[in-house]
């Protein structure tokens, strides 16, 4: 794997924060009682990180519509709330700290989240661009919210070398597709999220590329 790279990209929900419990439990019940349905806490935990690509299933067993589940769920979310629950992973914060090159976000969080989030913990300057993936950008593993991303920072297909970090396989594929490395970051056990992915590095804290940075 290349170690010293012109660019960093990373993904923003699981890999540099997450959020209290209590809050998706929350919201998944409040989607639930309007579809008439009562989901267990580990389902709730399958619909907000969808382990294990288990979301689909568990909506298709419940007998409940995916565009009429996504529909109550955005009309659930509260920004504010959102923002005051989210917090950040400590060693996100030291290892961006030392890098020198440009930095970018993609993520699949929609851009009236991410904002308040990234308002809230004070960290929107960290990034020199920041992609919210939709159906027009498209949505990872499709490359092209990374190019997107690439090409804010001025590093598209000219010769410099980049990298993706993301928990999620989707970003692995957004990263490869792109033509990319990918840094699995797995915060969780393969136990635990149903799936062991698959990257040019994996790691489960960002201070482990600290020594691949040559500081």
């Amino acid at each position: 794997m290349t170690t010293d790279y012109d660019f960093w990209l990373f993904d923003l929900d699981g890999t540099l924060v997450d959020i209290e419990p209590a809050y998706p439990r929350k919201v998944m019940g409040a989607v639930g009682d309007r579809l008439g349905v009562e989901f267990t806490d580990r389902e709730r935990d399958t619909l907000w990180y969808g382990f294990g690509g288990t979301r689909s299933r568990t909506l298709a067993e419940r007998g409940v519509d995916q565009q009429e589940f996504w529909r109550l769920f955005h009309e659930e979310e509260d920004p504010v709330a959102r923002a005051e629950a989210t917090y950040l992973y400590d060693d996100a914060e030291a290892f961006l700290a030392t890098l020198d090159s440009p930095v970018g976000l993609v993520t699949h969080c929609q851009q009236y989240l991410t904002e308040p989030v990234l308002d809230h913990l004070d960290i929107a300057d960290w990034f020199e661009t920041v992609v919210c993936c939709d159906d027009d950008i498209g949505w990872k593993p499709d490359p092209k919210p990374v190019e997107l991303a690439m090409r804010d920072l001025g590093v598209r297909y000219n010769g410099y070398s980049g990298v993706l970090a993301g928990d999620n396989p989707s970003d692995i594929g957004a990263a490869w597709n792109a033509g990319l490395d990918g840094v699995h970051v797995g915060r969780r056990s393969p136990a635990e999220t149903g799936r062991c992915v698959r990257g040019d590095r994996r790691v489960a804290t960002l201070l482990d590329l600290v020594s691949s940075q040559g500081r």
